[in-house]
């Protein structure tokens, strides 16, 4: 069973069961798969083969549904992408993810434009229409001979289902995350790894026909893609897709369509907390709200749920386990805090420096075993060595566990800043400064921030009196996604450093007037 297969079969029993309201249009299980028919015959059209890489770079749109879920049907392996990321950025992972055919909106086609001297293997680039003007005449695009318009292989498409030849173990999503080294690693992600974890966690928290979710974290995100889509897919549910997160919309989508399940990041329900028209009426019909991405504020969180009359689960995932391995149980306490306990078919343990468990409440690092854990990353073999070991990924998280199998995050082992439930890596922000020509050292950290939970903050040293915040934030801003950007510069004489010339980074502490 996988993903594409089994939503076919829920069209087949539910034709007419809405599976997703979008700016107030519905649309049924039944027309959404041959939808997804549609395009997948038209991607083998095109000449699309089982085991070609497909880019998505888009926001959340019914079109991403159609395209990841045409796309496995065809038998291609997908890769998404952020869509506000740089262009640098688009086309490193374009570049290394092998893709042959990008799906984008019709405003980022003047990019694609700029991307294609660097993309030798993109052979077709089909776009979404949007409502927003100037985006200029496409005839005029040196790219126009690869475009297609999405509508029309949508309506041109062979309605016949047609399921491409696949095995479990096949690999179905490549998940590009931050690396440490400055590059993004690809997590291959199987169609068993992506069906198992959706099952599982949709089984875990009890979702079914009934539901309807609030879809407003990006489907780009592994979180998203899961908890808050596929999961609800796989149960027959109803999306109620944001286009993108909006407090006010939260709160008159949840009112006028009765949503029961909402699942954000902690930086989402500070903003819905601090929403002045926010009104728990509204929110009366939700059973469950989930939290992940990043570590919740407990205060925040009783607030919440105070102001409300909800209660907020917490969780745990990465990319590299598709994402879920950790939730707080529906039908015991939960514990503020916490990141919950094993959901179905998954294993989490806290290891020492040997690969040996520690005892309860010990602090080691979370490892985590079962059916929902990647197959490595994509062309980096000594990466994937590195967190695979005998059987196990290792998440790089410092963790311990209470005598009732509660796990709680401590730290992190390695220098992850999660900005709004992003992840972003110093290396990464630290490599885009050491290029700039006036920039001799940097260092970056991440501090509290009171509504992304965390900001990146940067340390460097400069040979000119003359470089300033404001200069290095443009600069950042060219090479680096929105949410990466530091929050603010302090400059000093020099970085502290050990004997042997490596950053004391966690000596570093931002300046009172910085922040």
């Amino acid at each position: 069973m996988n993903l594409s297969r089994r939503l076919h079969e829920t069209a087949g029993g539910a034709a007419d069961k809405t599976a997703y309201i979008f700016m107030e249009q519905k649309t049924s299980y039944g027309q959404l798969d041959s939808a997804i028919s549609k395009f997948a015959n038209s991607l083998r059209d095109l000449g699309i083969k089982k085991g070609d890489h497909i880019a998505l770079v888009l926001g959340n749109t019914p079109h991403f549904i159609i395209g990841l879920y045409g796309a496995l049907r065809a038998g291609a392996t997908v890769i998404p992408i952020n869509p506000i990321y740089t262009p640098d950025e688009i086309g490193y992972i374009i570049s290394n993810g092998d893709v042959k055919l990008v799906i984008t909106l019709d405003i980022i086609l003047p990019l694609m434009e700029a991307l294609d001297p660097a993309m030798p293997n993109v052979k077709h680039i089909v776009y979404c229409h949007t409502s927003k003007e100037g985006t200029g005449n496409l005839t005029d695009l040196s790219i126009y001979p690869k475009l297609k318009p999405v509508t029309y292989l949508i309506e041109t498409g062979n309605p016949a289902y047609l399921e491409a030849d696949t095995c479990e173990d096949d690999t179905a999503v490549i998940l590009y995350t931050s690396g440490t080294t400055g590059k993004p690693k690809g997590a291959m992600l199987t169609h068993k790894n992506l069906y198992k974890n959706a099952d599982d966690v949709g089984t875990y928290l009890k979702m079914n026909e009934s539901d309807s979710v609030i879809t407003a974290l990006p489907m780009f995100h592994v979180f998203c893609l899961t908890v808050s889509l596929n999961a609800p897919l796989l149960q027959g549910a109803t999306l109620l897709i944001m286009p993108k997160f909006s407090p006010k919309e939260v709160f008159r989508l949840a009112a006028k369509y009765e949503a029961t399940v909402f699942a954000g990041v902690p930086t989402m329900y500070n903003f819905l907390y601090q929403f002045p028209d926010g009104n728990s009426d509204d929110l009366k019909s939700l059973r469950l709200c989930i939290s992940g991405g990043a570590a919740m504020p407990v205060s925040l969180l009783k607030e919440f749920e105070k102001k409300f009359k909800v209660v907020v689960s917490e969780g745990y995932g990465l990319s590299e386990a598709s994402p879920v391995t950790c939730f707080n149980p529906l039908d015991r306490p939960r514990k503020p805090g916490s990141i919950g306990t094993n959901i179905l078919n998954v294993e989490n343990k806290v290891m020492n420096e040997l690969g040996e468990e520690v005892p309860p409440g010990q602090v080691g690092e979370l490892a985590v075993k079962g059916p929902n854990v990647m197959k490595g990353y994509y062309k980096m073999p000594e990466e994937t060595a590195a967190v695979l070991k005998d059987g196990w990924l290792y998440t790089g998280d410092l963790a311990r566990m209470d005598e009732e199998g509660y796990f709680y995050i401590v730290d992190r082992k390695k220098d992850l800043v999660i900005v709004g439930g992003y992840n972003v890596y110093p290396r990464e922000v630290e490599e885009v400064l050491f290029a700039h020509p006036h920039i001799v050292e940097a260092a970056v950290i991440g501090v509290p921030d009171p509504n992304q939970g965390e900001a990146v903050y940067a340390f460097v040293v400069s040979d000119s009196k003359d470089v300033t915040g404001g200069d290095l934030t443009a600069y950042c801003r060219e090479h680096l996604a929105k949410y990466k950007v530091p929050s603010a510069f302090e400059f000093l004489e020099e970085l502290p450093k050990n004997t042997t010339g490596k950053i004391l980074r966690r000596t570093l502490k931002p300046s009172v007037s910085q922040v």
